[in-house]
């Protein structure tokens, strides 16, 4: 049997820290960026993490396969 692949959606999406959480970079950023402020900007330039848990489990089901 072949070795499992990993989602490539996914994997350019989202990658895993090394305590294990699910990391994410914010939306919002791509255009329409005149109405927006700095502080906003600025703030979406920054990565978070997957919010709940469920979610996390099912994005790392797909990068870690």
């Amino acid at each position: 049997m072949p070795k499992m692949k990993s989602h490539r959606g996914a994997r350019k999406r989202f990658s895993v820290t090394g305590t294990g959480k699910v990391k994410r970079s914010k939306a919002f950023k791509s255009h329409i960026l005149t109405k927006k402020t700095s502080k906003r900007k600025r703030n979406l330039r920054r990565s978070t993490t997957v919010a709940t848990n469920g979610e996390a489990k099912n994005l790392k089901r797909l990068l870690l396969a």
